[in-house]
C-alpha cells in the first residue's frame, strides 16, 4: 500500500491510502495542482461528481477545498473499502456510492457543477459516459477527464483547456451555457 497527498485546501499535505489494484493510477500532484488552477482554488458552493473515485484523490480535493458536496463512485470492493478508511480519517462530509459509474449516470437524481472521469484505460469508458453527462450536470459545469490519448468535446461542451503529463493527456471542458 502506498498514499497519495493532498496538494490544497484545509486538507492540504494530508495523506491518503491507495491500496493496490489494478488500473488504479492516482492523478499525479502536478496534474492535480494544474486542474484546481484551472478550475480556482476554491470550489465553494459548488456540486462535485467524481466517477471511477479510484484512491478518490480528486474528490477529497474538491472538498479540501470548500466544494458543497463531492460524490465519490466506485465498483471495486477493496478500492471502496478504502475510500471509506480514507473518508473516515479526513472526517470528510462525502457521499460514497459503492457501484459502475455508468450505470449511475442514467440513476442519478441530481445535478452537478463539476465532473471528474478519470476511468481505468483501454477500456472505452469515457466514451460511453461522456453522452450520459449533460442528464447530471447543469449548463457551464466543468469536466475534468484524464484518459490515455486526447478526447474530442462532444457535442454541446466545449475544451477549454488541455495538456499532457507522461502518458496522461488531460482535459478541461465547459459545457455550453445553452444546452
Amino acid at each position: 500500500m502506498s498514499r497519495v497527498r493532498i496538494v490544497g485546501g484545509a486538507w492540504r499535505s494530508r495523506l491518503i491510502e491507495v491500496v493496490d489494484a489494478p488500473g488504479l493510477r492516482p492523478t499525479p500532484d502536478r496534474v492535480r495542482e494544474t486542474l484546481f488552477n484551472w478550475l480556482g482554488q476554491s470550489l465553494d458552493g459548488l456540486a462535485c461528481l467524481d466517477l471511477f473515485a479510484g484512491t478518490g484523490i480528486l474528490g477529497f480535493e474538491a472538498a479540501s477545498r470548500g466544494a458543497a458536496s463531492v460524490t465519490l463512485v466506485e465498483r471495486d470492493a477493496r478500492v471502496f473499502a478504502a475510500l471509506r478508511r480514507n473518508a473516515a480519517t479526513l472526517a470528510a462530509q462525502v457521499e460514497l456510492v459503492r457501484g459502475d459509474a455508468v450505470e449511475f449516470l442514467p440513476s442519478a437524481s441530481r445535478q452537478f457543477d463539476v465532473v471528474f472521469v478519470d476511468p481505468p484505460y483501454r477500456q472505452g469508458l469515457i466514451e460511453r459516459v461522456l453522452p450520459l453527462l449533460d442528464r447530471v450536470t447543469r449548463p457551464g459545469a466543468r469536466l475534468y477527464a484524464e484518459a490515455e490519448a486526447p478526447i474530442a468535446a462532444p457535442e454541446g461542451w466545449r475544451t477549454l483547456k488541455n495538456g499532457r503529463a507522461g502518458q496522461v493527456h488531460y482535459h478541461l471542458l465547459e459545457r455550453n451555457e445553452a444546452s
